[in-house]
């Protein structure tokens, strides 16, 4: 496989604006999706119209002038994020130190944001500033292998993982860092998202889905389409003797996003206002699902979109926004291809919180802060400001 292109290097013009579109889409889709995390699709309709959720005016907290939380996803993947962190300030400073355990002592930090204690035995991490904000403290619904995997004192290893069975979403939704780096070549990503996965999930399925996310990631953040991002990670699945299943997952999404839409270019498709999950790629539970669900949003919804059609991602009940309508055409397309993505992300009876971060990320990678119709943070993400402060930390210590 091939190293990231100059294009990703931080002296690159788009990359603060990846950085914080990639957080931003992720924690976007998140906040939307927990919101119907655990209901069917028919509930979702029955609850906000026949074309389900899809648009956060159709929350109560955000009519009632409030915010949308974010959930465990975003949570993960923003101590993930500081424990590479951590790593890069330590290189800064002309110190070496293990970027996996470094990831591991924030895994813990945030394990003891949602129990108050750490496991008898395992070491401990001093505060960072991550864990000062309070809101970090709120258990959104966490994951049982990433409590478990995470409750014992030793390091879950490649050779010795914890929860060997499991093949959960929580190692997916938390993978996109390991694909920020800059300049990392895609072995790296891989053993990096391998060793972060094995923390708390051990099966196949779970370290390939997020190694394989991890470099989709990268290749957006170089600059790469979609499309070109997703083949990049099926060569490489195709070179594991054990996948789990991820590449059939990922092929299956990719056929099936073909047959229904102009799959992989850059926009919206012309049917992004319609159209569910196809029921063959599951409920997104298990990583390799999770994964599948996401490519497929944001490749079938690539396509051109008259503009008129952004009426139809609210269900025909608002009018096309007349922010979106005032950029330039590329920063329209992506604002919408990003709406159309999350519609199907979020509207499906599955973990829609984790589908619709890991589409929001990927689009977010792709096309920076233009996702957003004034390509500011949303104001309806309860913890925007933490995920800007997040941006903010790793361009720093980054650039």
């Amino acid at each position: 496989m091939e190293i990231m292109s100059e294009s990703a290097a931080p002296s690159s013009p788009t990359y603060p604006s990846r950085v914080l579109g990639l957080l931003t889409g992720g924690a976007a889709g998140d906040a939307l999706g927990y919101t119907v995390e655990f209901s069917s699709l028919p509930q979702i309709r029955a609850e906000h119209g026949g074309g389900g959720l899809t648009h956060p005016l159709q929350v109560p907290a955000i009519r009632a002038g409030g915010t949308i939380p974010i959930s465990d996803d975003t949570q993960m993947t923003l101590f993930v994020l500081d424990g590479l962190l951590d790593w890069i300030e330590w290189a800064n400073e002309g110190s070496m130190a293990d970027p996996a355990a470094c990831v591991w002592l924030s895994c813990l930090r945030w394990y003891r944001t949602q129990t108050g204690t750490l496991p008898e035995g395992a070491p401990e991490p001093p505060t960072r500033w991550l864990e000062e904000h309070p809101e970090m403290h709120v258990r959104r619904a966490p994951g049982n292998a990433c409590l478990s995997g995470l409750s014992s004192r030793d390091m879950g290893l490649p050779h010795q993982p914890q929860n060997p069975e499991s093949k959960g979403c929580g190692t997916v939704m938390r993978s996109a860092p390991y694909g920020m780096v800059p300049g990392l070549e895609d072995t790296m990503v891989v053993s990096l998202a391998r060793r972060g996965a094995v923390l708390t999930h051990g099966h196949p399925a779970a370290w390939t889905s997020a190694a394989a996310f991890g470099l989709m990631i990268s290749r957006l953040m170089a600059g790469h389409a979609v499309d070109a991002s997703v083949t990049a990670a099926l060569e490489w699945l195709d070179t594991v003797p054990d996948d789990g299943g991820t590449a059939a997952a990922v092929r299956a999404a990719v056929a099936l996003a073909g047959s229904r839409g102009p799959g992989g270019s850059d926009g919206p498709d012309e049917s992004a206002g319609g159209g569910a999950v196809p029921a063959a790629l599951g409920e997104g539970w298990v990583a390799e699902e999770a994964l599948a669900i996401a490519v497929y949003a944001v490749l079938v919804t690539g396509g051109a979109v008259d503009p008129a059609q952004a009426a139809a991602l609210d269900g025909g009940d608002a009018a096309v926004d007349p922010d979106v309508e005032a950029l330039a055409p590329v920063d329209f397309r992506a604002a919408l291809h990003f709406r159309a993505a999350l519609h199907l992300a979020v509207n499906h009876g599955g973990d829609s919180d984790s589908t619709a971060s890991l589409a929001g990320q990927l689009l977010g990678a792709r096309y920076g802060m233009n996702i957003f119709p004034d390509a500011a943070v949303p104001a309806w993400i309860g913890e925007r400001e933490i995920v800007a402060e997040a941006a903010e930390r790793w361009i720093a210590a980054t650039s």
